[in-house]
Parts: C-alpha cells; sequence; structure tokens
C-alpha cells in the first residue's frame, strides 16, 4: 500500500505516518518544502524506517499542484492508493491571509494534485470548526447548515472543507476533529492551544489558594477535546474500510463537556482548588454590544485587559469558545469504528498526564530565564545600606550574578571590609563599587547621585535597604520626638531622595526597577515600632503612587514587606536573641526574586493574613496585637537598662516560635 500525507511534519501528522509505516509492506511519500530537508534526519528516526519507505516529496502549499514537479507526479501517477491531507493552520490567533492562503489555496492545490496523480482515495483532515458558531447539534452529514463563520480559522475551514466537496473528482472522505491534545497515554502534546490555554490560570489559582479551598469557576458552552492517538487510531482505521465517496466523520468525544466541566477536571489534575461555584457566562450576553465597544474604547479598560489576557497566556480569539454552541453527533464514527476497540477515553481518566506534561515541558514559564544572572547581569544595581545584614548579602549576589554593583553606607570603613568581601565571594571579575554617603543628608545624596549618574549612567536597578528600626513604646516615647525623626528622616526622606534623584535616568532609557525594603509590620501594625512602622507605611504609600504614575514609561516597584532578619540592626533587642528570624541569605533571595520577577509586593503568607484581620475584623486584630505588646518587655535599651535583661514566659516564647518573623 503507498500513501500520499500533507502535513507529515505536525503534531498529528508525524504519528499518522508512524502508523501508516507500521502497516506490513506500506510507503508513504510526503510533501516536504525545500527549506525543510533538513528535518528529514530528525523524521526518519521519529518513524524508525530508511528513506527508502518514508520518501519526501519537494513542494509547497502555495503553488498549483503543490508545487510538485513533473516527472514526480508522472512516477506518482496510479501510484497511491490513499491521500491524506493535513497540511493546515490550526491556529485561531493566526492572520486571516496565512489562514486563507494555507487552508484554502492549500487545499485547492491538494485536490488538483490528487487528481493528477490519479490517487484511489483523498481523504482531508478538516475541523469540528467548519460548523462554524452552529447552534444546536451539528451532525455528520451536515455541512451547508455552518452558521456564524465570520472568525477566519472558521471561515477557512469551512470553505476548504467546500473545495473537496465541490472540486476533488477522486473518491474522498472528510474527517472532523475536535480540539486535539496530547497523547492520552503518555500526555505528549508540541504546542499551547485550545484547552492548554486555561493551564495558566489553574496553575495560578494553585499558587494562591490552599488545594482544599473551593474556588470560583466559569460555567459556558460545551467544548469537545480528542487525544491525539484517538484521531490517529480511528483515521487509520476508517480510511482503510471500503466505502462510497462522500463520507463524514466526526473524530470527537462523544460525551463532551461544559467549559466549567474542563476547568474542573484540570484543576483535579493539577491539585488546585476545586472550582465549587460556577458563574454561568451567557450572563455576558446580555450586556448589550454597543456597551461592551463602548468599555472597550475606554483606555483604562482596554490595557487592563490586555494585561490580564497577557498575564495569563490568553489569546483574545478564545473567549470564543466560552459559550460554544455547537454539539457534535457521532454515530457515523462510532458504527465505523464498532469492533475495532478504538474509543475515544474519558477525559477524566488522563487530564492528569495532560497536564504533568505540560507542566514539565510547555509551561511557558520553563522557557523564560528566571536567574538573577539573566535579569541583571551587565546592568547596574545600587544597594543602599550595602555594607552588612541584607544590603551585604544581596550585593554578593548581585555581583556574582555579574551585575555592575555600588554600594553605599556612612562608614567608610565597613563598606571597605564589605567590598573585599563582595569580592572574595564574586572572584577578582566582579565589578563592585562604593561610595560613602548618609542618605538622611540632602547634600550629601545629591553628591552620590551625581557621581553615579557621571560615572555609571544612572542605574538600572535600585535596591532602597539602608534603614533605621527603633523598638520602644509610645509610652516611653513622650519625650523622644527625635525618635519619629530620625526614623522617618532615613527611612522615609532618604530613600526618596535616592530614588528621585534615579529617577529621571530610568524615565529617559525607559527601563528601571526600583525595590523598596519595607516591613512585615506595616501588614500587622506591630505595637512597640509605630515610628519604624509609619516611615516604612509612608514609603509604601508613596511607592503605590509612583508606580500607577510611571506604569506607562517602562519603571517598575517592588515592595517587600520583610519579616525579622537576624542583621546588627535587632541586636540590641535581646529577646531576638533565640527568636526565629529569617538570615540575611534568605532575604536576599527576597530581593533577588524581586528583581527577577518584579512583582508588585513580596509578602510573606503570616503578613499577608495580619493584614486581611485588620482588614476584616480590625477589633480582633487589635485584642490580638495588645496581647502580644503586654506579653513582650521593652528591650533593655529602651529602657536604658544596660544591666537588666529580660525574661520571656512560656506563653511568650510559644508565640514568638509560632509566628516567625513578626516583631514583637
Amino acid at each position: 500500500m503507498q500513501y500520499f500525507v500533507t502535513g507529515a511534519t505536525g503534531f498529528i501528522g508525524k504519528r499518522l505516518v508512524a502508523k501508516l509505516l507500521a502497516r506490513r509492506g506500506s510507503t508513504v511519500y510526503f510533501l516536504l518544502r525545500e527549506e525543510s530537508a533538513d528535518k528529514l534526519p530528525e523524521l526518519l528516526a521519529f518513524w524508525g524506517v530508511s528513506k527508502n519507505r518514508a520518501i519526501p516529496v519537494y513542494g509547497n502549499l502555495d503553488a498549483k499542484r503543490l508545487g510538485v514537479a513533473s516527472e514526480q507526479i508522472k512516477a506518482l501517477k496510479g501510484q497511491i492508493q490513499h491521500v491524506f491531507h493535513l497540511a493546515a493552520i490550526y491556529d485561531l490567533a493566526a492572520p486571516e491571509a496565512a489562514q486563507v492562503r494555507a487552508n484554502i489555496e492549500g487545499t485547492r492545490a491538494l485536490v488538483e494534485f490528487a487528481q493528477a496523480i490519479d490517487a484511489g482515495h483523498v481523504h482531508h483532515v478538516s475541523s469540528i470548526a467548519a460548523a462554524g458558531l452552529y447552534e444546536g447539534v451539528f451532525r455528520e452529514d451536515m455541512f451547508d447548515e455552518a452558521e456564524n463563520l465570520d472568525h477566519p480559522y472558521f471561515m477557512t475551514k469551512h470553505e476548504s472543507e467546500k473545495i473537496v466537496r465541490r472540486e476533488c473528482k477522486r473518491p474522498w472522505t472528510v474527517y472532523r476533529p475536535a480540539m486535539v491534545v496530547g497523547d492520552s497515554r503518555t500526555g505528549e502534546a508540541e504546542k499551547v492551544d485550545g484547552p492548554y490555554y486555561f493551564f495558566k490560570l489553574i496553575q495560578r489559582l494553585r499558587q494562591i489558594l490552599p488545594p482544599w479551598m473551593p474556588s470560583l469557576g466559569l460555567e459556558g458552552g460545551r467544548v469537545n477535546i480528542v487525544p491525539v492517538d484517538f484521531v490517529v487510531d480511528a483515521l487509520v482505521h476508517i480510511s482503510h474500510q471500503e466505502r462510497k465517496s462522500g463520507g463524514c466523520f466526526h473524530l470527537v468525544d462523544p460525551v463532551g463537556y461544559r467549559v466549567g466541566d474542563v476547568l474542573d477536571i484540570f484543576s483535579k489534575a493539577a491539585h488546585a482548588p476545586k472550582m465549587g461555584l460556577f458563574v454561568n457566562a451567557a450572563l455576558l450576553g446580555f450586556i448589550p454590544k454597543s456597551v461592551k465597544k463602548g468599555l472597550m474604547a475606554l483606555a483604562p479598560v482596554r490595557r487592563i485587559r490586555n494585561a490580564v489576557m497577557k498575564d495569563l497566556g490568553l489569546p483574545d480569539e478564545m473567549l470564543t469558545f466560552i459559550n460554544y454552541p455547537t454539539r457534535f453527533d457521532c454515530r457515523e464514527t462510532e458504527k465505523a469504528l464498532k469492533g475495532s476497540g478504538i474509543r475515544c477515553p474519558n477525559l477524566h481518566d488522563y487530564a492528569w498526564r495532560l497536564w504533568d506534561y505540560w507542566e514539565r515541558h510547555l509551561d511557558p514559564d520553563l522557557f523564560i530565564d528566571r536567574s538573577l544572572k539573566g535579569a541583571t547581569a551587565g546592568k547596574v544595581v545600587l544597594v543602599t545600606g550595602g555594607s552588612s545584614g541584607i544590603g551585604l548579602a544581596a550585593a554578593k549576589k548581585f555581583a556574582e550574578a555579574g551585575a555592575i554593583t555600588l554600594i553605599c553606607a556612612r562608614d567608610e570603613d565597613k563598606l571597605a571590609a564589605a567590598l573585599k568581601e563582595i569580592r572574595e565571594h564574586a572572584g577578582p571579575k566582579a565589578q563592585v563599587h562604593s561610595y560613602s554617603a548618609d542618605i538622611a543628608n540632602e547634600q550629601s545624596c545629591a553628591e552620590m547621585v551625581a557621581w553615579i549618574n557621571e560615572n555609571f549612567g544612572g542605574v538600572d536597578f535600585l535596591i532602597n535597604n539602608a534603614g533605621r528600626s527603633i523598638r520602644r513604646a509610645i509610652e516611653s516615647s513622650y519625650d523622644r520626638f527625635h525618635d519619629y525623626e530620625r526614623t522617618m528622616q532615613l527611612n522615609y526622606f532618604g530613600c526618596l531622595r535616592v530614588t528621585m534623584g534615579l529617577l529621571p535616568g530610568m524615565v529617559a532609557k525607559k527601563r528601571g526597577h526600583v525595590v523598596n525594603i519595607s516591613s512585615i509590620g506595616v501588614l500587622t501594625n506591630a505595637p512597640r515600632f509605630s515610628a519604624y512602622v509609619a516611615s516604612k507605611a509612608a514609603l509604601d504609600a508613596w511607592t503605590r503612587c509612583a508606580s500607577s504614575e510611571y506604569a506607562d514609561l517602562g519603571i517598575t516597584f517592588t515592595t517587600i514587606n520583610m519579616p525579622l532578619v537576624r542583621t546588627p540592626m535587632i541586636a540590641p533587642t535581646q529577646i531576638y536573641n533565640n527568636g526565629p528570624t529569617l538570615a540575611p541569605e534568605e532575604a536576599a533571595d527576597m530581593i533577588a526574586q524581586a528583581c527577577i520577577a518584579k512583582p508588585v509586593r513580596i509578602a510573606t503568607r503570616l503578613g499577608i493574613t495580619g493584614q486581611l484581620l485588620h482588614a476584616l475584623l480590625p477589633r480582633v486584630a487589635q485584642i490580638v496585637m495588645n496581647t502580644s505588646f503586654r506579653m513582650f518587655p521593652d528591650s533593655e535599651a529602651a529602657r536604658g537598662d544596660k544591666a537588666g535583661r529580660s525574661q520571656l514566659s512560656a506563653e511568650a516564647i510559644a508565640l514568638q516560635q509560632m509566628m516567625r518573623g513578626i516583631h514583637f
């Protein structure tokens, strides 16, 4: 038996050819573009045959009779029993002109070629898209009844099938597969489309919510999904049955699922929250088109929509299928497959394989360089407060990643020691520079900014890490108003001086990222830290305003609500000596993540929980924080008692262990 196949290099085509070659004594001729000749060794290896059994026929869908040479057509005339036409664009987002060229003109060229070689039978692999957005059940004997063919994909699939039906003079059969996903046995797939577009949304839900928490789902129309192995097996089996010309077979799942069911099945496969409540997407149909059009004309609405769709990896065309109205009858297919053992497997049984393969091989995030080196190598990074603690640990990471690392602090001796330590850690080729400045002093800060702009042309990343913390109850601060002034001077005004000095350079380059080290205390409103928390809260508020103003200028901001870290800043408070705190290196990892992913905020779950508690149950939050306030004493430094030593109760130690990173 001799076959000719177009689209043999595609996802379905490769597997179809392998199945045909498995038949004893078979030879497969397949269309291949001249410029794709280098794919031949890989294809032969995949099929496990020599080029005597899988023979390339060079040509192109764009040309008349597929652009195949006349002598090749003469050699194939009367020799090919079955022609399989799979070459097409299976992409909703492809330009209309490209779809017309490949799907319509390519099919016409195939029909011309089949007639020129006197092919025994033409098998045209169409799509359920040929039905358009038909309201109701679309049978296998229906074609002209298709409706709502406005979308280029639906239109070109319908028109290409029409060419076979009306222009093909050789016996023909049409096959309409549903949305084709990966192999039901291995999960193997080659590209992200169809239901895979929803996988990123499911993955995000899993990252945010625990699996036991019910989430909100979207109920819509019915979506039909079939695995590639079923499509190939059914296609090969039906195509070798003796039959008259003009048959049509729906290679679909006879069950069919609503969009909400599909989302829920894959959520279960991903161990994501189960969708317990569904909102019917049909409700969107009640919104008049004029209102929708008016909303989308508003720039903010359009930008938000585009940002959300891009973040989730959803093309606009995917929304077409949310309320997909068509169901497909497949009685002829089931009759043809009866007794063969070939049937469409249940999605519940193989969804986990699809998810597992996608997450291991196809997740778009796998192909993004998420290393600190990828984000900062060769870029200028300024770390304030870089001579010790979190700043020093972060500077080591940046220098090791190949960034041009600048550190600043007040103490020149500590800066020199830090510079030496960073170079020893990152190697002799590390580009590290230091500048002694007091950012709480306007003139000193201005001189440092001028030095940076002159020598490095500004910065690409600014890490506002320098800060001062004071742990003292308000009742002990009545005569210490300067505590509030000096924390505000450094933690708020100092950070603003540096940031506003460097922002003009970022605007000029249309890029830049600012990381502001805030505190978990801003989220939990930690007692005894009123001066510190107030200064950090001011910085948080300024950052939110700035991020809105610079959102369209390529400049981004991240606020890190840092939990308690073991640094020299907390050394005066003895009760922290044995308490659970983060190491500076762990805090530096959070800073690195802020520079790689550039999220709006990084916070611990404990911090977010505290913020929610204050927002939803403020009275309860006050009682909890007041209890902790009375449970933990002022430090010796705050009391001015350097000889005394605070003793914690068993309850205080237990609370401290439970709430790692909270300022007490």
